[in-house]
């Protein structure tokens, strides 16, 4: 029912926020006699603060017609390459005419980037896609609004999150030999799945995974967000949080956790920051710093877009993640598209290359979360193993931002680039050449983190003023099995 309120209400403010816009434009225009008027800008910021608080948020666009490679744009071509019923596999095709560059972009590594499904939408990554792109071959997942997927689409729960990156990594394979896989905050622990699951029938696994801010380990350093997880029951969720989609959407009837519930808790986390952001945002308007205002724009329209999770992903999700830790306690097992329950065991995880990410002021995956995956992973032989501290980065800045630019990013370069092994030439191909592949050892320094001498992680902990020192090269080390985010 609350849905329904919802929808009737965003309805009935629809062309009142269509009108504060044309007001404020009215106000604004210098044309206008109403601009003429000494309270004319006031009023026009006014108008255009109330339209942005009740519009409504569409999804963003990616947005990247072209990046710069070597001092040469290269043009981008957005595609779907694999299209399910709750994500598409999206492809982001480089063009270029320069021959140099294009040699170099043929033997760049493959990277399937998983991103969050959590809220927000996969755009929320799009200075994530655009540096990867500038070295990288890039994929990403973009996850679906669940109330537009018709019920004859069927169920979406967490084992077919954990499918869906499987096949995405096998489509990969299949195409270029083999390929990097990189996970954001809430996908870290379904792609640690995918990946184990793989390992334990046999499959190729991915060359490399790196795992940012995930919550590989809730029980570690628990945030807010875990601790409302923890602390509340299954049922209470079930029972208060999951609507049923209206009919006015194709995914009507469907069970959803809504994306306006999503913002809500958002918003509740830091109200005091928003409130301050949007009275700066009619100060700037006043004074006439279009920069500004633009920044708050563009900020907010991939903010306040939010979609709608199904219910059974989502409550699975907090009783596996957040409840139970089946992950960590070895209980978790997945049922596969065939139908049969698997065990989930990343000790078995062994030809795979790890590097996990976090920030040191992560208020949504705290300390030790994501780190946690090397404790799991026993098969991965200590050279194979890397984490990376960010001092002074939030949540976001770690996959967004200055520090994910000049301080996470060349480090994530370098790993996979260390791990890139040279794909079979297509038949009647001549394969370019690749830079023999280098293993990042990054020495530990007296601030690092203390790794005892039997810790399978090597500790990086880096200045967030400055990208990190280049580091030696070795080979490849060979597979090992060693026995004991």
């Amino acid at each position: 029912m609350l849905y329904q309120i919802f929808e009737t209400q965003r309805t009935l403010m629809e062309p009142f926020a269509d009108f504060a816009q044309a007001a404020s434009k009215l106000y604004s225009n210098p044309l206008s006699p109403l601009g003429q008027n000494q309270l004319g800008q006031r009023i026009s910021a006014g108008y255009d603060l109330l339209y942005r608080l009740g519009k409504d948020y569409e999804k963003p666009q990616f947005g990247i017609q072209s990046v710069e490679v070597n001092g040469v744009d290269v043009a981008i071509h957005e595609r779907i390459e694999l299209d399910k019923p709750f994500c598409e596999l999206r492809r982001f095709k480089r063009y270029t005419d320069d021959s140099n560059t294009l040699t170099s972009l043929k033997g760049q590594p493959v990277v399937l980037i998983v991103a969050p499904l959590s809220g927000h939408y996969a755009t929320l990554l799009r200075d994530t896609v655009k540096t990867m792109l500038k070295d990288h071959k890039v994929y990403i997942t973009d996850w679906k609004n669940a109330r537009l997927v018709p019920l004859s689409d069927g169920e979406f729960h967490l084992d077919d999150y954990v499918n869906y990156v499987q096949e995405f990594i096998r489509y990969l394979q299949n195409h270029y030999g083999n390929c990097h896989i990189m996970s954001v905050c809430q996908p870290t622990v379904p792609v640690l799945a995918a990946v184990s699951l793989m390992a334990s029938r046999g499959e190729k696994t991915p060359l490399s995974m790196t795992m940012m801010g995930g919550p590989i380990d809730a029980t570690k350093s628990p945030t807010a967000v875990n601790n409302l997880a923890m602390n509340k029951s299954f049922s209470w969720f079930e029972n208060n949080v999951i609507y049923r989609v209206p009919d006015n959407f194709p995914g009507a009837g469907r069970r959803v956790y809504p994306g306006f519930l999503q913002h809500t808790g958002f918003v509740a986390m830091n109200p005091d920051r928003h409130l301050k952001s949007h009275y700066d945002y009619f100060k700037d308007l006043i004074k006439g710093d279009n920069s500004s205002a633009e920044s708050h724009r563009q900020f907010y329209d991939e903010y306040n877009a939010v979609l709608d999770m199904d219910a059974d992903y989502y409550l699975e999700t907090i009783n596996t993640v957040f409840q139970e830790f089946k992950l960590v306690r070895g209980t978790w097992y997945v049922k596969s598209e065939q139908g049969q329950l698997e065990l989930v065991r990343p000790q078995d995880i062994r030809g795979t290359a790890l590097l996990t990410v976090e920030g040191e002021l992560d208020d949504i995956s705290g300390s030790g979360q994501t780190v946690a995956a090397h404790d799991l992973c026993t098969g991965i032989v200590r050279q194979e193993q890397h984490h990376l501290e960010v001092p002074g980065a939030g949540h976001y800045g770690i996959f967004s931002g200055r520090r994910w630019r000049d301080v996470v990013y060349p480090h994530v370069k370098s790993f996979i680039l260390a791990h890139q092994k040279a794909a079979p030439p297509k038949q009647g191909v001549k394969a370019p050449a690749v830079a023999k592949p280098k293993v990042v050892r990054p020495a530990a320094k007296k601030a690092a983190a203390k790794v005892s001498s039997t810790a399978p992680v090597v500790v990086k902990k880096v200045s967030a003023r400055a990208a990190p020192p280049s580091v030696a090269a070795k080979p490849a080390a060979k597979k090992a099995v060693r026995a004991n985010k």
